[in-house]
């Protein structure tokens, strides 16, 4: 197939993605690529990559070191602390949400293995290509990186506010 090509991370083959129009009502959804321009979001779709993965099947496991970040076009994906010993589901992400992106920009080994509930469709992209951003186009790749801070920042807060409500009602 055309544009096909193997991920070295995941061992599975990645595509590069046929039709913009497919994609375009997702993308401007995602909280990572708020304040692109459309030229911005058109020039990003053809950096990105699209890759299939079965229910049950391992995006990235726990421990791993990361290198893409993953936006979820169909399907839902769950992220498991301790999946082989004793585990723990911490989050269900659907259609349009985005995953990895912290692990990537920390430069921290993965904290969770992420699984996918169902068969799903996500979209990559990789680290060699927000890194190549750095060179080629400095405003976006800023702004990639600002609302992936963002993000985490959400994700901290929300994950503080359980932690506060579990030691309330300890």
């Amino acid at each position: 197939m055309s544009g096909e090509r193997k991920d070295p991370s995941n061992k599975k083959r990645s595509f590069t993605i046929p039709n913009a129009e497919d994609v375009m009502p997702i993308l401007n959804d995602i909280s990572i690529l708020a304040g692109l321009t459309e030229t911005q979001l058109h020039m990003l779709f053809r950096l990105l990559r699209k890759t299939d993965y079965k229910a049950g099947e391992n995006v990235f496991e726990e421990g791993e070191q990361p290198g893409d970040i993953y936006i979820i076009q169909s399907g839902s994906v769950k992220l498991v602390v301790n999946a082989e010993e004793t585990p723990l589901e911490l989050i269900v992400f659907s259609r349009g949400r985005c995953f990895g992106e912290t692990s990537m920009i920390g430069i921290l080994p993965h904290a969770a293995t992420a699984v996918c509930v169902e068969d799903t469709e996500l979209i990559v992209l990789s680290r060699n290509t927000l890194l190549s951003l750095y060179k080629s186009d400095l405003e976006m790749f800023s702004t990639l990186v600002l609302n992936i801070a963002r993000e985490a920042c959400r994700r901290l807060a929300k994950t503080d506010e359980i932690l506060l409500h579990y030691v309330q009602t300890q």
